[in-house]
């Protein structure tokens, strides 16, 4: 009796040692290719239907790298996260294309949520001193975006034109600021 508490004891102490191993306050790098495969699969490639409504929207590399640095500040990581946010927003519309692969679509909505969700620790480590520059031009990058789908009328194409530059978005960041993502095994 004796040798069987002290082993649940033994196993209750190592499993609440476990868990209260504090988790890093990071945006998970895998999550963030998962997120760009899902979107880039979801639609396929642009569709030649849409070229003519294809337009482009200037995408705000400053707010990823400021003054030529690659490693990226805890503002610059807040970047990731405010891109993370816009993209939730923009897909949180109830008019989505019904063409696009519907259970990848649900896949990436749950995904970029819940990066979103694991990653709001971060909003107490800003570094205000270029966070408002990077915040700004993400907002107008985005504001465009949205524009591009109110103009368009919610159209097909234009939700094509939204995941081509988000496609660009998501690569960008992960060719450029990876550094600044939390990878768990890279091989």
């Amino acid at each position: 009796m004796t040798l069987q508490t002290v082993t649940w004891m033994s196993a209750f102490l190592c499993l609440a040692q476990v868990c209260s191993v504090p988790m890093p306050c990071q945006l998970q790098g895998q999550l963030v290719r998962i997120t760009h495969n899902l979107l880039r699969d979801m639609g396929g490639n642009f569709p030649l239907e849409c070229l003519q409504e294809n337009v482009f929207v200037a995408f705000p590399a400053t707010a990823f790298t400021i003054s030529g640095e690659s490693q990226l500040s805890s503002s610059g990581a807040m970047a990731i996260y405010e891109t993370l946010k816009n993209i939730d927003t923009l897909f949180g519309a109830d008019d989505l294309p019904t063409k696009w692969d519907q259970q990848k679509l649900e896949n990436f909505q749950n995904i970029v949520y819940r990066q979103i969700e694991e990653s709001k620790c971060m909003m107490g480590s800003v570094d205000t001193s270029d966070y408002l520059i990077r915040t700004e031009g993400l907002k107008t990058y985005f504001g465009n975006i949205a524009a591009v789908l109110k103009e368009k009328n919610f159209s097909y194409c234009a939700w094509e034109v939204v995941r081509k530059e988000l496609l660009y978005s998501l690569q960008f960041i992960l060719e450029h600021n990876s550094d600044s993502l939390l990878w768990a095994n890279r091989t």
